[in-house]
């Protein structure tokens, strides 16, 4: 990779890298496996970045690399990760700690989401990310309808597991 593609995607990792960590957060519940994960996430965006054309929106593809990531990973808890040598641009990313102090009802949000199976915890992240029905169902490979109704019934199953 060269230098000026390399530098555009520090500048887009390091823009966007709040994306990555509210991934993290939703697939793992401690800090040293969300610093796994995100270690993870960042070398498969650095690894496919040649490959993004800019069809989509940055952040768009960066999610979708993300969450492919977080739920391949979450999936295969005990397979042994593969370490590459990163050396070369990790030392450039300007990584600020996600700030994680919130209050008890986003403590309940995040447990209820976690009970959420992979693609409904996906969804639920773009949603509240802003993302429209039409970028979800793009980045998740679902209709935008079927985005819509399975977004109502997540409502519906939250409000539950929050006020049971």
């Amino acid at each position: 990779m060269n230098d000026s593609l390399k530098e555009q995607f520090l500048e887009l990792l390091e823009s966007h890298q709040n994306i990555v960590h509210k991934v993290c957060r939703i697939y793992c519940r401690d800090q040293a496996s969300r610093d796994d994960l995100f270690q993870e996430i960042s070398i498969q965006l650095w690894h496919a970045y040649p490959k993004f054309r800019g069809e989509s929106k940055f952040s768009t593809w960066m999610y979708r690399v993300a969450l492919n990531t977080a739920i391949t990973s979450y999936r295969k808890e005990k397979r042994q990760r593969q370490h590459l040598d990163i050396d070369n641009f990790s030392y450039a990313l300007k990584s600020e700690p996600y700030d994680s102090t919130m209050d008890l009802q986003m403590d309940a949000l995040y447990n209820a989401i976690g009970q959420l199976n992979d693609i409904d915890k996906a969804l639920v992240l773009l949603y509240v990310e802003d993302n429209s029905y039409l970028e979800i169902s793009r980045t998740l490979g679902i209709s935008e309808v079927n985005a819509r109704v399975k977004m109502n019934r997540i409502k519906i199953k939250l409000k539950t597991l929050i006020n049971p």
